[in-house]
């Protein structure tokens, strides 16, 4: 089997190109060949940029494939595009959405696929809901072969998943959890999340590939696994060996304070949504995601603690934080404790 991934080295993609690579399909990746690294010892690599469509065009050339897995398009005006160069050309076109899309704020916080997609609050969301729209009409007006796939929130090894950081990532939240220092948690903490492996996630996806009960469908895979925020900045402290001191706020206050917290609490992380994974189990036997938080995030952080370069400071998102929670502190009647810089 032939499977061309678009994009192919990001946090969800790098688990599947190497998923099906060690289970013997003969595995492309295109993209623009910055991460070189990341591409798996006996993948096909083809550089190129997929907005440049008539160069694309030559890449392709003579080549068909049994599945492309689309990873990198965001805008409907992509997913068009690659209706255009697919077309005749694959026998299953696989698009990477967002469980982002499901309504907002969710009327249920079970989710099936049968959930509504509407997201006031995140344009990204928005997007994928388009992207899915446009795909689906290929599907119904011409065959196009379209599986639409969502994942909700997926870790791998480059990276903590949590719930408020600022845009160079979560490692400034584990260096003051390790130092002891309070770190925000949006609302009081007891909504509900799911967090997925990249590799959970890759097995699931590996079994919807050639699948013929796939085309024409939409298909969520995440882990049963449901904790709290509260709990997740927990299983994290406890890796580190700290126990966190947490500061609750308000998501929305957090978002009259940073707009750019919108889309990602008010239209994600600040509800609690529970998966229901009925349908992925069906049309994959046997699927089922079987990397614990706590295990699978003591592995995150043996790679991210041992690779310095992804350890990237953020100066911007440390004020801001020390502002906000000391803030929080003050209206709550807390007294803020020490330190050495005399804010703790």
């Amino acid at each position: 089997m032939r499977a061309l991934l678009i994009g192919g080295t990001g946090t969800i993609s790098s688990a599947v190109s190497r998923l099906l690579v060690e289970t013997g399909w003969e595995t492309t990746l295109l993209n623009r060949g910055l991460r070189r690294d990341r591409v798996p010892e006996g993948a096909r690599l083809l550089v190129g940029d997929m907005a440049d469509e008539s160069a694309v065009r030559g890449l392709l050339e003579g080549r068909c494939f049994d599945v492309v897995v689309q990873f990198i398009a965001y805008l409907p005006d992509q997913v068009e595009r690659d209706a255009r160069l697919f077309s005749g050309r694959c026998g299953q076109y696989v698009f990477i959405s967002s469980a982002s899309a499901y309504q907002k704020p969710p009327a249920s916080p079970f989710i099936t696929e049968g959930t509504p997609l509407a997201n006031p609050f995140w344009a990204y969301s928005r997007n994928k809901i388009a992207c899915e729209d446009v795909l689906l009409r290929h599907f119904r007006e011409d065959g196009f072969p379209v599986t639409l796939v969502r994942p909700s929130h997926t870790y791998g090894d480059r990276g903590v998943p949590l719930g408020v950081h600022g845009r160079e990532g979560t490692w400034q939240e584990l260096v003051r959890i390790r130092e002891g220092r309070p770190v925000l948690v949006h609302g009081d903490g007891t909504s509900l999340w799911t967090l997925t492996h990249n590799t959970d996630f890759a097995r699931g996806l590996a079994g919807l590939l050639g699948n013929p009960r796939a085309i024409g469908e939409a298909v969520h895979i995440t882990s049963d696994e449901s904790l709290s925020w509260n709990q997740i900045y927990r299983i994290v402290g406890a890796a580190l060996g700290r126990e966190p001191d947490l500061v609750h706020v308000a998501s929305e206050t957090l978002v009259a304070l940073d707009p750019s917290l919108e889309g990602p609490l008010l239209g994600d992380k600040s509800h609690s949504v529970i998966f229901d994974n009925t349908k992925v189990k069906a049309l994959v036997p046997g699927f089922e995601a079987v990397v614990r938080f706590d295990r699978g995030v003591r592995r995150t952080l043996d790679w991210v603690l041992s690779h310095p370069e992804v350890q990237r400071i953020d100066p911007d998102w440390e004020a801001f934080e020390d502002r906000v929670i000391r803030e929080a502190l003050a209206g709550a009647g807390r007294l803020a404790r020490s330190s050495p810089d005399g804010i703790y």
